[in-house]
């Protein structure tokens, strides 16, 4: 099923895109066809710098099963970084 819908997010960070680094301002993320990876459908990530336009960007592309993992683990780290540095937790 494809929706178009994709979520979008303010992000601050860096990533390895095929020009080296770049400055990550947003996080698009939307459930449709893949254009690499073997599955029917992916969870698909694009990590963007607005301002260099649609070069500027790191893409993944996760089935099911990855997706939701990597939001677990996702979340643990965070948890266990928090615990470790006196961080707040989240609610």
């Amino acid at each position: 099923m494809c929706t178009w819908i994709t979520e979008k997010t303010k992000v601050k960070g860096s990533g390895k895109s095929a020009k080296g680094w770049i400055t990550l301002t947003e996080a698009r993320v939307y459930y449709d066809h893949p254009f690499f990876t073997a599955a029917e459908h992916t969870l698909n990530i694009d990590f963007v710098d607005e301002n260099q336009g649609i070069d500027a960007r790191v893409a993944v592309e996760l089935d099911e099963a990855s997706a939701r993992s990597l939001v677990e683990k996702i979340l643990a780290a965070l948890e266990s970084g928090a615990e470790g540095h006196s961080l707040p937790k989240s609610a």
